[in-house]
């Protein structure tokens, strides 16, 4: 008994840890000790500077990379990405935690992304459309490597928003961060009972077939092409999510 509850509490100082190590390096986003386009300290050199854990520092690291604040590049290292705002709208990943939550996020990207697409065919000029092939190229380079490829799937998204020449939708998908793909939480090829390489490549012909859209400037197949991306990722999970249930 004394050995199990040990156990049980392992994982929660654990994550205790990782949340102030959370805090402390966000401060230092925060305050401009580390500025966007800044590499962060190995992780040797995180865990000699606040005595932690490498999975301590891993899990840190994974919880800012889902709150969109730094990227992994693999086998360069991770880089600051945004400077999070004290008092900013932002979705905090740690709340979103289920397939439900998932698939909530999934309503509110349709609603919002769908339109950001046909602005983005309208308006994007070469240099932004330049950026989302570069976006969709690193994810396809990325794809063995699950924190790059979820990089560089938000970056793709983002963007789009950034060819809206609206910053409110990109202030939007700026706070939102990676928490809004999918994979940061799930195992979604798993979960939708699919082999993970033909998952990645449906999920590439979807992005394909977005950016094409854009690519001629035509803003009714950029909406279809963005809705059908993300209704078919909803669609999935939702699935997933009634089997699981129907198991309970």
């Amino acid at each position: 008994m004394e050995n199990q509850s040990a156990a049980l509490r392992a994982p929660r100082k654990r994550r205790s840890l990782a949340q102030e190590l959370v805090t402390v390096l966000t401060e230092q986003i925060r305050d401009g000790q580390l500025k966007r386009g800044d590499k962060l300290p190995t992780e040797s050199a995180i865990m000699d500077a606040h005595g932690v854990s490498r999975t301590v520092v891993r899990e840190a690291i994974s919880r800012l990379q889902a709150a969109g604040q730094v990227e992994t590049r693999h086998g360069i290292g991770t880089f600051v990405l945004d400077t999070p705002s004290p008092s900013g709208f932002r979705i905090d990943p740690a709340t979103v935690v289920t397939l439900r939550d998932v698939l909530a996020i999934l309503e509110l990207r349709i609603s919002l992304e769908v339109e950001s697409a046909g602005l983005a065919a309208q308006r994007r000029s070469p240099e932004q459309l330049e950026a989302m092939r570069a976006a969709l190229d690193a994810l396809n380079d990325s794809v063995s490597h699950a924190s790059d490829a979820v990089a560089s799937d938000f970056q793709f998204h983002l963007q789009i928003a950034l060819a809206t020449g609206n910053r409110y939708f990109t202030d939007i998908m700026t706070h939102l961060g990676t928490s809004i793909i999918p994979r940061t939480r799930l195992n979604s090829a798993r979960l939708a009972h699919d082999d993970q390489q033909h998952y990645m490549n449906r999920l590439g012909r979807e992005h394909e077939e977005i950016y094409e859209a854009i690519a001629r400037q035509d803003s009714d197949a950029a909406r279809a092409a963005m809705r059908l991306h993300l209704t078919n990722s909803r669609e999935r999970l939702r699935q997933a999510h009634e089997e699981a249930e129907a198991q309970n």
